[in-house]
């Protein structure tokens, strides 16, 4: 694999990985009795920027913002428009898929 895709495919993984970090820590915090939450906004770019495995694994794992429509909604969308989906294109072209 060349070094570009490594690193990018790098940058997925650690996007990931703080994404569902964030949504666990967000998570916490809502069981903390007046402690400062990380705002939806903030998950959803989180998302959106190329945390969507990480977003999605996190809202089962912890079962969080899976009840409040509008979040879902939100997360739906922006992870069909998400440019995560370039860099899936860009790989899959140069391993010769499509």
């Amino acid at each position: 694999m060349p070094a570009m895709q490594q690193l990018l495919w790098g940058v997925a993984l650690i996007l990931n990985l703080a994404t569902l970090i964030t949504f666990g820590l967000d998570k916490f915090q809502s069981r903390r009795k007046g402690a400062r939450r990380v705002p939806e906004r903030t998950l959803l770019w989180m998302m959106f920027l190329g945390g969507l495995i990480g977003g999605w694994v996190a809202m089962s794992l912890f079962r969080h913002k899976t009840v409040k429509r509008s979040f879902r909604i939100w997360a739906i969308v922006l992870t069909l428009l998400s440019p995560f989906w370039l860099l899936v294109w860009w790989w899959l072209v140069t391993q010769g898929a499509v």
